[in-house]
């Protein structure tokens, strides 16, 4: 059985067929967000499988590894919460999450700055006088690279790394018996971005982190700085989002520390330690407006 179109449907036809090349890459921009990828830099095509370096002695020495930490995870269950027996972990008020006393504290650690876009901030990380602080400095400049697209530039960040369970499985801060970030510092100065990621549900949340300021004093002092987790607010890309909701404290992945001020010249961050507590005073849920879905009549 045949179909014979008439002149009104082949003209619509071959309008379809001459636009398709203008729907297909708008439809597929507004589905997935890819990585960025620099300017001018060519795709990276190899499959996953050609950026495995495969070696026996490093996949028994994996193998040791997780399985030992499956053990670990194992036995800490019949303890507690964390490993801590129920009552500690009920009437804990704070806690140390990272602390810098050595070189494999460091370890936990990334840095990153504008170099991977093309910029020319440096930023490094290192262990401060008597090995006991953490010592993050560099020279920021807000010079644009020049490729013909990249239009700002100027920032330097140091990151947590992601905490793996065994045979690489996400694992998570739970922070929710606490409201307070707790941070003993020494700066420069300049003011700082505190970026927390957590865990979300969709893959097109993957880059929602929710920021907040630290403002350093400068000066041989050290500062003590508390933050409620209520003053932190959304953020999408380094936009900040209208649709806004509290923090989920159980799954918490990273905190970061980002610069970028636009005032070019050297910056220095020494950090003792950081950690979470139970301020009992702070009372307050979310500091920002909160849009309902469905508001009462």
């Amino acid at each position: 059985m045949s179909i014979i179109l008439g002149p009104p449907s082949m003209r619509l036809l071959r309008s379809l067929q001459h636009h398709q090349y203008l729907f297909c890459p708008v439809l597929s921009r507004s589905v997935t967000q890819g990585e960025y990828r620099r300017p001018g830099k060519p795709r990276d095509n190899k499959p996953p499988w050609q950026k495995i370096n495969f070696s026996f002695s490093k996949g028994l020495d994996g193998i040791r590894k997780h399985l030992t930490l499956l053990k670990r995870e194992f036995f800490e269950r019949f303890v507690g919460p964390e490993g801590k027996p129920i009552l500690e972990h009920m009437l804990e008020q704070n806690r140390v999450v990272w602390e810098f006393r050595g070189s494999e504290s460091l370890k936990q650690w990334t840095v990153s700055s504008d170099r991977e876009i093309g910029g020319q901030s440096e930023v490094y990380l290192k262990l401060g006088r008597n090995n006991t602080t953490c010592f993050l400095y560099g020279t920021l400049r807000s010079t644009p690279p020049r490729d013909g697209e990249t239009r700002y530039s100027g920032y330097c960040s140091m990151r947590s790394k992601q905490p793996l369970a065994a045979f690489d499985r996400k694992k998570h801060h739970d922070w929710s018996s606490f409201n307070t970030l707790h941070l003993r510092v020494r700066g420069d100065g300049r003011p700082w971005m505190i970026n927390i990621a957590a865990e979300t549900y969709f893959s097109h949340q993957k880059d929602d982190i929710y920021n907040y300021f630290l403002y350093t004093r400068g000066g041989p002092y050290w500062q003590e700085v508390k933050i409620p987790f209520s003053k932190f607010f959304l953020t999408h890309r380094g936009r900040i989002q209208d649709d806004q909701h509290p923090l989920w404290l159980d799954k918490i992945n990273t905190i970061g520390f980002t610069l970028g001020d636009k005032a070019d010249g050297p910056f220095q961050l020494e950090i003792d330690y950081i950690g979470v507590s139970k301020d009992y005073a702070h009372t307050e849920e979310f500091a920002y407006e909160l849009y309902k879905r469905n508001p009462n009549v």
